[in-house]
């Protein structure tokens, strides 16, 4: 069930696409949820299971989700699992019982935001869904800027990602064409053409790329 668009009562507006998914198997739970997050200014997707939600999600969608911790099939934690697993960045609110506590935080430990003990103040889930929401904003651009580091080096020839590796290292030209076994001048040039193909202006810009896209040292 998607909510229909409110007027924001947030201080800024939701980024385009964002969705705070509701997971409950009980329909009530889900219809009370739906209304709150809407008269917050949000909007909401429900899902009567874990199962409907995976075969629902976008993998790169921008929100985050509020799961029950106990569901028939595959419950709140094993949720969590999955989608640390498959590096799936879309954080997880899990509501939990009183007994439920120590799920609630293996929950957590696998990677969950935060987890919400039943009966709980509107206030409070409202606090736990925008702090998940500026989470998965910061978490999703981190992962775009990986995607698009990992893209800029695979333009890179072995040599050039030699050269890369080793000025990360600190090494000076000279240096690098001695373990390299080549002339500094060829160090120069895969230099060179290194900068041009990741698109950089500076060294200290093509060390960040080389970070971001998690490359060895």
């Amino acid at each position: 069930m998607v909510e229909p668009d409110l007027a924001p009562l947030l201080d800024e507006p939701l980024p385009p696409g964002e969705v705070i998914h509701v997971i409950d198997d009980d329909e009530a739970v889900r219809r009370s949820l739906a209304l709150l997050l809407f008269s917050a200014g949000y909007k909401s997707v429900t899902h009567a299971s874990a199962e409907g939600f995976l075969n629902a999600l976008i993998v790169e969608t921008a929100g985050c989700a509020i799961v029950d911790v106990r569901m028939p099939g595959m419950d709140g934690l094993a949720l969590q699992e999955y989608l640390t697993a498959h590096d799936i960045h879309l954080p997880v609110v899990v509501v939990t019982g009183h007994a439920d506590i120590a799920l609630a935080v293996r929950a957590m430990k696998a990677g969950a935001r935060d987890f919400i003990e039943k009966p709980y103040a509107n206030e409070r889930m409202i606090e736990a869904v925008r702090a998940a929401l500026e989470s998965g904003r910061a978490d999703l651009a981190r992962a775009r800027r990986g995607s698009d580091a990992r893209a800029r080096v695979s333009r890179l020839s072995a040599r050039e990602r030699d050269v890369l590796r080793e000025l990360v290292a600190g090494r000076p030209n000279k240096l690098i064409a001695h373990v390299l076994n080549i002339s500094p001048r060829t160090v120069e040039i895969h230099r060179a053409n290194m900068m041009e193909k990741l698109a950089v202006r500076s060294l200290s810009e093509a060390v960040r790329i080389f970070i971001a896209a998690g490359c060895d040292g």
